[in-house]
């Protein structure tokens, strides 16, 4: 998937990741995509949970052995 920007949370525990991926979406345009990269188990409830209440549309959610990527848009 194309994507404008990539956040690696790798290591962060929660919730760093969150609050990473908000501070990166306030420095991109509408209709821009981030990806995130994150290690820890909580994230994919989490990133679900912030899209839905930020109201950014999550694209994706894939699991890469230990590590989970997410693709949210602006």
């Amino acid at each position: 998937m194309d994507f404008d920007k990539e956040l690696d949370a790798r290591g962060l525990a929660c919730p760093l990741p969150i609050v990473k991926t908000k501070k990166a979406l306030a420095g991109m345009g509408q209709g821009q995509v981030l990806k995130i990269v994150a290690t820890d188990t909580g994230s994919v409830s989490d990133m679900k949970a912030f899209a839905d209440a930020t109201g950014h549309e999550l694209l994706a959610s894939e699991t890469q052995g230990k590590e989970f990527v997410f693709f949210l848009k602006n």
